[in-house]
């Protein structure tokens, strides 16, 4: 997977699209995202204890990483791999090449 934690993108198809986030957590088995304030969904928590209330959260679901793309100077881009001469590898924008 291309994209990691705290990275800046953006939502090209759903519900949320054209919303920018970034990502909190990134789950590569399942192939999905979850960015921060997109994709909210509401969940009613109930009182645990005595004295506590029930509550409604909104909690920021997965999207699938297909559905997101990186924000590289305020463009959206896609990312690419280029190997350094010292054995390093490094992600680029493939609009620009420049190093993300």
């Amino acid at each position: 997977m291309k994209l990691r934690k705290g990275d800046l993108v953006r939502v090209i198809a759903g519900k949320d699209i054209g919303k920018e986030g970034t990502i909190s957590r990134v789950m590569p088995a399942d192939n999905k995202v979850i960015v921060d304030g997109v994709n909210l969904a509401k969940r009613h928590t109930k009182a645990r204890k005595a004295g506590d209330k029930p509550d409604i959260v909104e909690k920021a679901m997965p999207l699938d990483a297909s559905n997101v793309m990186l924000v590289h100077k305020g463009k959206t881009t896609r990312i690419g791999f280029r190997l350094e001469k010292d054995g390093r590898k490094i992600r680029i924008a493939r609009t620009t090449g420049d190093e993300v």
